[in-house]
């Protein structure tokens, strides 16, 4: 089962596309660019079509999601964590 999606394995964010992801389990990762899987560990609950973090990102970082910088990490983010409006704010203002 796909439990998220991102196109580039840079991205840093992937985004979760099956209802009822919680902490504790593996979640399958598409890399749409390259028709491969991934497994990474989900850390927290996180909500259809939210955002999980691929890999540890610090206070300041540049949030890639399908290969476009959507904004900066204003609170640490662990790898397999929830990533949105709590740790996430865009540059725009």
């Amino acid at each position: 089962m796909i439990h998220c999606v991102l196109h580039d394995p840079n991205d840093s964010v992937a985004v979760v596309v099956t209802e009822g992801v919680k902490a504790g389990q593996t979640l399958t990762a598409l890399i749409l660019d390259e028709d491969r899987t991934i497994q990474i560990p989900c850390a927290s609950d996180i909500p259809l079509g939210h955002k999980v973090a691929m890999k540890d990102l610090a206070v300041g970082d540049t949030v890639i999601k399908y290969g476009t910088d959507i904004g900066k990490v204003v609170a640490a983010i662990k790898t397999g964590e929830h990533a949105h409006v709590q740790n996430i704010k865009t540059k725009r203002w």
